[in-house]
């Protein structure tokens, strides 16, 4: 079996949690997921199964959207809720205020990461450094938010739709527009509803997939590729095979295309260039 499962991922389970939960399940050892989302987390994890962890570097630099509740007044050393807390306030500004700050943090945007992350400086990951009470210094990432929509706001708890770039800290985000407002802040929850064109309503929870199989939810790999087909055989097919060029007198220039097999099977994705197809990622 191959293909991509948009798995709903529960809060309390880490992402390699869902990859052991679904290699157990599937009886298939290769199986990856397509970037971490916190144990706390919950939401969409497009998980690969097969040959289709080959995509894994495809989709991880997706654009993402999430539902984040910023709690005011709060500072934790995690940044969100499950952190010690550092300081509070009850002194929280009032609506108006909140709206105008939220809306100055979109645009592209320099943040530092949070020590509590994956992030490896010098070989060793900032959250092991952190659970042993060493801070360094981070340097400051770019990132972009392209939108942030307050869904509620009632006194201490603003519910947010944020649309940002790969590599953007929701807990970082939440914490930052905290001490902009001068009470602090921390993210209470975070669900994450889309990235690379997987949507939160239409996941599936790991018990779905364990009491229906994985066949069933399987979506297959070349259905991610908006892309023209494209059918090889004979000398074409074995070229492409092995991973050699072949003529396309078909194909535009420039153009990317599913390439298929003469028994239907989909082998890869290839660019025109010059006349020629040139493998860009294989699947056979």
């Amino acid at each position: 079996m191959h293909g991509i499962i948009n798995v709903n991922k529960p809060a309390g389970m880490t992402s390699h949690g869902v990859v052991a939960r679904i290699r157990r399940i599937s009886g298939i050892k290769k199986v990856g997921h397509t970037g971490t989302l916190d144990p706390d987390a919950e939401g969409v994890l497009p998980v690969c199964v097969g040959k289709a962890t080959r995509l894994s570097d495809m989709l991880t630099g997706s654009d993402k959207r999430y539902t984040a509740v910023l709690w005011l007044g709060i500072t934790t050393d995690t940044q969100d809720i499950s952190g010690k807390v550092l300081g509070a306030s009850d002194d929280i500004p009032g609506g108006d205020a909140v709206r105008a700050c939220i809306g100055r943090f979109t645009g592209e945007l320099m943040q530092v990461p949070p020590m509590y992350s994956a992030i490896k400086v010098g070989g060793k990951k900032l959250c092991d450094l952190a659970r042993k009470g060493v801070e360094i210094e981070r340097q400051p990432r770019k990132i972009t938010v392209y939108g942030i929509d307050i869904l509620s706001l009632d006194g201490c708890s603003a519910v947010l739709d944020i649309k940002c770039s790969k590599g953007t800290y929701i807990r970082t985000l939440c914490h930052d527009i905290g001490n902009a407002l001068g009470c602090g802040g921390c993210m209470e929850k975070l669900t994450r509803t889309q990235t690379a064109g997987f949507k939160l309503e239409d996941a599936v929870t790991l018990d779905a997939l364990e009491a229906d199989g994985i066949e069933k939810h399987l979506i297959p790999t070349d259905e991610l590729f908006d892309y023209d087909k494209l059918t090889v055989s004979g000398g074409d097919e074995k070229r492409v095979l092995s991973g050699a060029p072949v003529k396309a007198d078909s194909a535009a220039e420039d153009m990317c295309y599913r390439i298929y097999g003469s028994d239907g099977r989909f082998l890869c994705i290839s660019k025109c260039s010059k006349g020629m197809l040139t493998l860009v990622k294989s699947f056979y």
